[in-house]
């Protein structure tokens, strides 16, 4: 059996995949302790171990986090869920769990999900985005995450949004210390900032379906911007299929129009990556962080 845990800013899952990666019962979730690691860490325990109890049976464990693990300091490192920062959490949850753990990018677990057997499924070179509280970016070659040399492969969300517009400039303050970082623009609150008007990512791309005209102008604008964001993860990366999760992926818009626009900005003269929604949705990640331990163990 493995497990996969997804931690995320508002939400822990868990779920079990047995033989042949079937499901053995439906994900379980849980609102994360924010601003509390040991907390954290407790309800993270918790899950597994009422998971295991329920099935009668032990499992290897993989999590997806919101960050890294640095290969220095084997701290949190990145993460937007910053109570994590600094912190030994692979480590703690060992002891914890009195077994080995496997953490990785909670958007190459997305990612390697959905070049498994998700929307991706059969294709060598795969991009996945999460658009949710963070933009995170995962990058999965012929059925393998790609960590990087410093295990930040794929995180395009902390590079600036390329071709700025002089209103663009410098962007808003990043948590991360700069301005105008990608997640600055392409993330929920991010479009629901630029609207203005109090309302919620979903609620503005609800308006905007509705014609409401300051709504439709901020979907808009987002639609170009993550054009010219993916635009950029082309030219470098060149992947057969984009695949997007996260909350604002529910948003047709972006499956529809994205593509239409990312060719003013690609480097070439035809552009045949496809962009494509996570067909597995929001349990896409943790059924990608089971898998970071192989069938056989």
């Amino acid at each position: 059996m493995r497990i996969g845990v997804d931690l995320g800013g508002t939400k822990i899952e868990v779920i079990a995949l047995g033989e042949s990666d079937r499901v053995l019962e439906p994900p379980v979730r849980v609102p994360t302790p924010r601003d509390d690691y040991a907390l954290t860490v407790r309800a993270i325990v918790g899950l597994v171990e009422a998971l295991e109890s329920r099935l009668g049976a032990s499992g290897t464990v993989g999590m997806g986090i919101p960050g890294a693990i640095s290969r220095r300091s084997g701290l949190v490192k990145n993460a937007n869920s910053v109570w994590l920062n600094g912190k030994p959490l692979d480590r703690d949850l060992e002891v914890a769990l009195g077994r080995p753990v496997r953490i990785a990018n909670d958007a190459n677990c997305f990612a390697l999900s959905e070049a498994t057997d998700g929307a991706a499924r059969g294709a060598d070179v795969v991009f996945g985005v999460i658009l949710g509280t963070g933009v995170g970016g995962g990058l999965v070659v012929r059925g393998r995450e790609i960590e990087g040399a410093s295990s930040i492969a794929g995180e395009w969300g902390h590079n600036p949004l390329p071709w700025p517009a002089d209103e663009e400039r410098p962007g808003p303050p990043c948590y991360c210390g700069k301005h105008g970082c990608i997640e600055t623009f392409l993330s929920g609150p991010a479009l629901a900032r630029d609207h203005g008007g109090g309302k919620t990512a979903h609620e503005v791309a609800a308006l905007a379906s509705a014609s409401d005209p300051a709504a439709t102008a901020a979907l808009d604008r987002y639609v170009d911007r993550l054009a010219r964001a993916l635009a950029t993860v082309i030219d470098v990366v060149d992947p057969d299929v984009v695949v997007l999760g996260g909350g604002m992926s529910n948003v047709d818009a972006l499956i529809r129009e994205v593509p239409s626009r990312w060719g003013r900005w690609v480097f070439s003269d035809a552009v045949d990556t496809r962009l494509v929604r996570a067909e597995h949705g929001d349990s896409s990640g943790v059924r990608g962080a089971a898998r970071l331990w192989p069938l056989s163990s």
